[in-house]
């Protein structure tokens, strides 16, 4: 055993800071870049806004060619004032900044073709917002005649209440926190239960619908059995077991469900359906003669460049400890605006390579959608597999047939008895068009969809997959869909 020293040469693959910065960006949504751009801009003194984001320069579609990026170049730095080894040390960083300025590039210059964007919402869409059912039912609480400890109960019932507006609790835990009698704070649900909407509270499905039925129909006992006997009945549209069971025509009793089809299962979501989520398309796809051209989004965005100030502070004069601080900034702002432009750049060419794909799909619709994988693009435009799955992740493209995410185009192929094969998602708008077309009080069942589709469209698929397909598009089995009114 000994000690020594010994020279080995080995090669690494590493991942670099900056290298992982543009990885990141990569898979950012647009609203993720413009909030890293935000904290960057405050966090980096060397990065400022350049123009406006909403500025447009008339010009034809022919014009859209990539230019020199703007990046600072950084005068040489005197240092006639630096002893010997610090002046070889600023020469040769300054070279070496230099260099990589050379080769640096600045934000993606976009497309100044601008499409008519009429389905855009309005401001005034964007800014409403709706009344909350505890909202409204506090504000019933604090209207009505029950005393100061009453509605003490009835807040704790309402802020217990789920989104559909059932009670999640117990009357006995009700009680308890309220530190009251269970009586007393029943006889306060009993009042919340006739707040608008009606059947609120309710603890489960069938009290909902009783309280709702006892509320428009007081005088109905045959409804209030329905409702109290034969739920699980009604749900599979087994009349005649009812009708058998109450010794009531079974005429009757499909009058009844109609009106218990009227009625609502879920009385709070009227006040707690989400707001509708707005999409802002990273990227557009208009078509120009013959031709479709992908456009990037850049509003919103800000475009960035290097400060003239701290240029100017760089190339003359001052401290050599400020002056390497500020060359580590203006490095990190120069790659980042690199990696902006690398990315949108990116996200371009991969639109391109999916528009050549999928030309049927813009010029006639979903059924003419084709199958393609990541793989496909990715050889096409010469990058990896992952980097493609990056640049669609969480990224959406306005198309002349609508907005969609760019994963949407990738499917899994179908086999056709004839013809080519059939992306995944155009066999489910086909299922979707059968079940449509169909007669309510008829439904096809899955194995007469597959019969349609193995007809009609020459699509052959098992019934499990239909079964699948089916339940991904949220449609009922047959028996569910069946209609007797």
């Amino acid at each position: 055993m000994e000690l020594k020293q010994t020279i080995k040469m080995a090669q690494q693959l590493r991942m670099t800071p900056q290298l992982q910065q543009a990885i990141k960006l990569l898979q950012l949504s647009r609203m993720e870049l413009a909030n890293l751009i935000a904290q960057e801009m405050v966090e980096n003194p060397v990065l400022e806004e350049h123009g406006s984001s909403f500025e447009i320069v008339e010009t034809h579609v022919s014009d859209y060619r990539d230019t020199t990026p703007e990046v600072a170049v950084v005068q040489e730095m005197p240092t006639h004032n630096l002893d010997s080894p610090d002046r070889e040390r600023v020469t040769e960083d300054l070279a070496e900044w230099q260099a990589y300025l050379d080769n640096s590039a600045s934000p993606l210059p976009t497309n100044n073709y601008k499409g008519l964007n009429d389905d855009l919402p309005s401001l005034e869409a964007t800014l409403s917002q709706n009344e909350d059912l505890t909202e409204h039912l506090t504000w019933q609480l604090h209207l009505s005649a029950l005393s100061d400890q009453e509605k003490e109960v009835g807040v704790l019932i309402i802020g217990n209440l789920n989104e559909n507006g059932y009670l999640t609790a117990s009357i006995d835990e009700i009680a308890a926190a309220a530190d009251c009698d269970v009586e007393f704070a029943a006889d306060v649900l009993e009042v919340i239960q006739e707040f608008d909407p009606i059947g609120v509270a309710a603890r489960d499905l069938r009290e909902c619908l009783l309280i709702q039925a006892k509320h428009h129909f007081p005088h109905d006992e045959l409804l209030a059995q329905v409702i109290d006997l034969h739920i699980p009945n009604l749900e599979r549209k087994r009349y005649d077991l009812i009708a058998r069971d109450l010794s009531a025509p079974q005429e009757e009793i499909i009058e009844i469900a109609k009106l218990i089809a009227n009625m609502e299962p879920k009385p709070g979501r009227v006040y707690t359906e989400e707001e509708p989520q707005y999409i802002t398309p990273d990227i557009y796809v208009h078509k120009v003669g013959d031709e479709y051209i992908a456009v990037i989004n850049d509003d919103g965005i800000p475009k960035l460049k290097i400060s003239s100030y701290y240029r100017e502070t760089l190339a003359h004069g001052g401290h050599d400890e400020a002056k390497r601080y500020i060359q580590d900034k203006v490095k990190s702002a120069a790659w980042l605006i690199q990696s902006i432009y690398r990315r949108q750049r990116t996200i371009v060419k991969v639109t391109n390579s999916i528009i050549k794909f999928q030309r049927d799909f813009l010029d006639l619709g979903i059924n003419h959608l084709k199958p393609l994988v990541l793989r496909d693009v990715a050889e096409d435009i010469g990058m990896h597999e992952s980097t493609i799955s990056r640049v669609t992740t969480n990224k959406y493209v306005h198309t002349p047939q609508g907005i969609f995410e760019l994963k949407y185009f990738f499917n899994s192929s179908i086999a056709k008895t004839e013809g080519e094969d059939i992306a995944s998602e155009a066999v489910k708008t086909k299922i979707k068009q059968i079940v449509d077309a169909e007669d309510p009080r008829k439904p096809h069942s899955d194995a007469k969809i597959v019969k349609l589709l193995r007809d009609k469209h020459n699509i052959d698929i098992a019934r499990r997959t239909v079964a699948k397909y089916r339940e991904m598009l949220g449609i009922l089995s047959s028996n569910k869909r069946k209609r007797l009114f």
